[in-house]
């Protein structure tokens, strides 16, 4: 049985068009457009006062390093753990599988309240890290281990399903040809999975640089040392400071955007390549 199909009509592809169109705008383009015309109180003189303000910067370059360092660790566990999930087959691999969804569902102040009970000096694992000089709660290092759990199911849930899909005969073709296991692994299989890895780490920093409700808490709060930008536009915020507020945000925008741009194009350019 041969089934007519047609291509869809220009009134289909209008009314989905514009559809989108609304959404987008909607849900992304207007409330942005709100943020600059908030800032735009403040004038290029306030905006640069906001930014050269030492607590400002200070908290800049916490939350954008500990995401850094929350997805450069991400990338790796991340991978490790779909590749784990992918490949073998082991007791309690649904159990597993299941539980990397965890930070999804979980509430985010859930989590950092779990986490700074862990971590505290009197905590599971803290009592044991004290004595050793090594502090987690209270401390960037506590933030980036915040980080690293609500951002690890990204790379793992982007990874995942293109490993499934890879298909054995690429494997057994390079091991015909000679090429041992590293080989095989640099040569043949990590160009097909770098794209999706990229994806996922770049979700996951995205997360981290935005994250509150989990960091908040084994963070401490100190100015200039453990609070992060989401905490400091809260804190704006609670003392009606809105221009200030949104300033920090717009700041915090625009170099998301610049970064995630780079990534997006170092993707697409991996993409094209593998092509």
């Amino acid at each position: 049985m041969k089934l007519n199909l047609r291509p869809y009509s220009k009134t289909t592809f209008g009314l989905s068009l514009g559809m989108t169109v609304f959404y987008l705008s909607f849900l992304v383009i207007v409330p942005l457009s709100a943020l600059f015309l908030k800032s735009a109180n403040l004038g290029w003189s306030g905006l640069l006062e906001v930014f050269s303000e030492d607590r400002i910067q200070k908290a800049l370059w916490l939350s954008f390093s500990a995401g850094g360092a929350a997805a450069a660790i991400n990338l790796v566990v991340g991978f490790l753990f779909a590749w784990v999930l992918v490949r073998y087959e082991f007791p309690g691999k649904k159990i597993l599988d299941t539980l990397v969804d965890l930070p999804f569902t979980l509430p985010t102040a859930v989590a950092g309240i779990a986490l700074t009970a862990i971590y505290s000096p009197n905590g599971w694992i803290g009592k044991y890290l004290d004595p050793l000089g090594i502090k987690v709660a209270y401390t960037p290092l506590g933030i980036v281990i915040a980080l690293v759990f609500i951002g690890f199911p990204f790379v793992v849930r982007t990874v995942q399903p293109v490993l499934e899909e890879l298909p054995k005969e690429l494997e057994e073709s390079a091991y015909c040809l000679g090429a041992n296991r590293l080989q095989t692994f640099t040569r043949v299989l990590f160009p097909e999975i770098w794209p999706s890895l990229l994806a996922g780490t770049s979700m996951a920093f995205a997360r981290g640089i935005g994250e509150y409700g989990s960091v908040v808490f084994i963070s401490g709060n100190l100015p200039g040392k453990t609070e992060i930008l989401p905490l400091l536009i809260v804190t704006k915020l609670e003392q009606y400071e809105y221009a200030k507020a949104t300033g920090i945000a717009l700041l915090m925008l625009v170099l998301s955007f610049s970064i995630m741009l780079a990534i997006n194009f170092f993707q697409s350019r991996s993409s094209r390549r593998l092509g």
